[in-house]
């Protein structure tokens, strides 16, 4: 089975920054169609203002996709610049301490509806389109129509109580991706997530800047010693949005340098 991508058009949201940047440009830089959506206006205009799309298989939409109407347009101007949606990456979260004796801190809700809500609601909404295109088309009965991979993280099956928040909507995002898994089957779509470590995203940077010791203590707590850039996501991406995973459906692949494997609660999972 191939791993390729290219000629598939693929939305990837939180493309403006981080990991969703580096998925996005990872997409294009292996032939896919790549629409970049984000809140961030500005800086989508200046990542894709850099990129070498010769043939114009580059877009960015902006817009909070917390919004039902913002959902439809990003799905709408994707159909009408490449004329279908083969996959979606869902790579747009949030991280916020929560204070976890504070019945008034409303992180948990917030986070929910960031990190769960908007990939849950987009899923679906693409998924729609996904089916009813290929109703519309003569297919092979057992050919795919559809992937959607879902940016998680070790959160989720890790805790800080600082972190709180954050890990119970990383854990809500991974029982969607089962679930919608399930429901899509039927319909050939796949869903997947790919959970990942520490990584040196822009929050993680800003902790590392404001706690003394942590990037030493990260280290300790993973196995090959190091913080993965962005870029090591992005291989896992591409393989369950291909063919190559075309039997696997319902899976959130780990990608965190061993961390999970050892036997320690006690620091943050960013």
């Amino acid at each position: 089975m191939s791993l390729s991508i290219q000629g598939k058009t693929a939305i990837i949201t939180g493309a403006a920054n981080g990991v969703g940047l580096a998925i996005a440009r990872h997409f294009v830089d292996r032939g896919a169609k790549v629409m970049f959506a984000d809140r961030d206006k500005a800086r989508l205009a200046d990542e894709c203002g850099e990129i070498d799309d010769e043939n114009g298989e580059v877009r960015y939409f902006a817009g909070d996709l917390r919004e039902k109407l913002t959902v439809e347009n990003l799905i709408s101007a994707t159909i009408d610049a490449f004329d279908g949606i083969d996959i979606l990456v869902n790579a747009s979260r949030q991280v916020l301490p929560t204070d976890p004796l504070d019945p008034t801190d409303s992180s948990v809700e917030t986070l929910l509806d960031q990190n769960l809500f908007t990939a849950l609601r987009l899923s679906q909404a693409v998924a729609k389109r996904m089916i009813a295109r290929a109703a519309e088309a003569e297919r092979d009965e057992d050919a795919m129509i559809g992937s959607i991979v879902n940016v998680s993280s070790i959160a989720a099956r890790r805790t800080h109580p600082d972190l709180m928040g954050y890990s119970i909507s990383a854990a809500a995002l991974d029982q969607a991706t089962r679930s919608l898994a399930v429901a899509l089957a039927p319909h050939r779509i796949r869903v997947n997530g790919v959970a990942f470590g520490s990584l040196m995203s822009a929050s993680l940077k800003d902790s590392l800047n404001e706690t003394e010791g942590l990037r030493s203590e990260i280290k300790q707590c993973t196995p090959l010693g190091r913080i993965a850039s962005a870029k090591e996501v992005t291989g896992a991406v591409q393989f369950l949005a291909s063919e190559g995973a075309s039997f696997v459906t319902g899976e959130i692949i780990t990608v965190d340098g061993g961390r999970t494997l050892l036997d320690n609660v006690t620091t943050a999972a960013h």
